[in-house]
């Protein structure tokens, strides 16, 4: 039998708590083995120590790694409007190779700073020959969008192109505002999980009353939405998407308590994950998820770093830290055990199991007395 590796640190994270001078055993093809604890971990033979926290692999439950090749290009809050125009305006600007080099050089970084798994949204097959070759699983969310379209057979195309590549994929709506009423609806019904941009400025709900700068946008391009009438984003979710579908809401940055009871109500139990990209928020509009509301409700909520439009980094422990009111604990558990869940992918991923391979990552910067993170918290790939 190959050699186990063996590894330890201050704590290791677990859905229950921390654990002190536990011990880690892997297996050369990265399944956990063994969970064992020894009250002298420094003098076991051939246990790996390491100064930190060491916890599963980040499951980065949205980004869009196509738009790696922006990095810098935008410039801050400009609120939701100016954001959109300004990457119409510099998305043309890269060659196809530029953009190509940009995704590889982060899908690289993502890999050795800890991230194992990505939900990732997808215009196009340009990563697809890259993402074969990772050692980060991606579930790629094909995007459908545009008001004015109505052939769409390019996306389609992208679809069928992962499909033909085995690679994990579901078609599904950009967002509650960007979709005329039958392709939402059609889109909405297609496949599992669904991925949807949800309530991240007001303008989109602003947008069903006919006023803000997304309406104005709008009628500045001469372009009128048929779905108004549901009088919300989230009474068009309710309408639209059926009640057994896992869906991803993205953002969620402007949700209120009524918002989420209707959401919640809406879909079979476990259905439906939070995910908050904190650092997008602040980014673009300089505003802050309910990251507190969230969690006092009980709802399951996983963290992403959107794309590089709007972030300096695809960094987990990036995002961890803009959300300091939440306890270390459970932001470990957003950014690992509930994103997994979120892609379907808890079997193998998301918290140290025997027989799962999640990865292990070793959490730095963190004060052990008050198990806060500080300002320098990083995180590094030990297997």
């Amino acid at each position: 039998m190959s050699r186990l590796r063996k590894i330890s640190s201050h704590y290791v994270w677990t859905p229950q708590g921390f654990l002190s001078s536990a011990i880690l055993s892997f297996a050369p093809d990265g399944t956990l083995v063994e969970i064992e604890t020894s009250e002298q971990v420094d003098s076991c033979e051939g246990v790996e120590f390491f100064s930190g926290v060491l916890i599963p692999g980040f499951v980065n439950a949205h980004c869009h790694s196509e738009l790696s090749y922006l990095r810098g290009k935008i410039e801050r809050r400009r609120g939701f409007a100016g954001f959109a125009d300004s990457i119409a305006r510099v998305r043309h600007e890269a060659t196809p190779e530029e953009r190509l080099a940009s995704a590889a050089y982060w899908n690289a970084k993502m890999y050795q700073e800890g991230i194992t798994a990505v939900g990732d949204i997808c215009n196009g097959a340009s990563t697809f020959p890259l993402k074969q070759k990772s050692p980060v699983y991606y579930h790629n969310f094909i995007e459908y969008f545009g008001l004015q379209a109505t052939n769409f057979s390019r996306t389609d195309a992208v679809a069928a192109e992962a499909a033909r590549l085995g690679l994990p994929h579901s078609a599904t709506p950009h967002s509650t505002y960007s979709l005329q009423d039958k392709p939402f609806r059609e889109i909405a019904h297609r496949d599992n999980p669904l991925s949807i941009h949800f309530m991240e400025s007001p303008g989109e709900q602003e947008l069903f009353e006919g006023r803000g700068r997304l309406h104005a946008r709008n009628l500045e391009s001469g372009v009128g939405i048929d779905f108004a009438g549901y009088g919300s984003p989230a009474s068009r979710i309710v309408a639209s998407v059926p009640p057994d579908k896992n869906i991803l809401l993205i953002h969620n940055t402007f949700v209120d308590e009524e918002v989420i009871d209707r959401i919640e109500s809406h879909f079979e139990p476990g259905r439906v994950t939070w995910v908050l990209c904190p650092r997008s928020n602040d980014f673009i509009e300089g505003a802050h998820p309910p990251a507190t509301l969230l969690h006092r409700k009980g709802v399951r909520i996983a963290i992403g770093t959107d794309s590089l439009a709007s972030n300096e980094t695809l960094s987990m422990p990036g995002e961890m830290k803009l959300l300091p009111e939440i306890s270390l604990h459970d932001r470990i558990r957003w950014a690992t055990l509930t994103g997994a869940e979120a892609l379907g992918i808890d079997s193998w991923a998301g918290s140290f199991t025997p027989g799962k391979r999640p990865g292990a990552i070793l959490l730095t910067g963190i004060d052990l007395g008050s198990m806060t993170l500080r300002t320098d918290a990083a995180s590094r790939r030990i297997v």
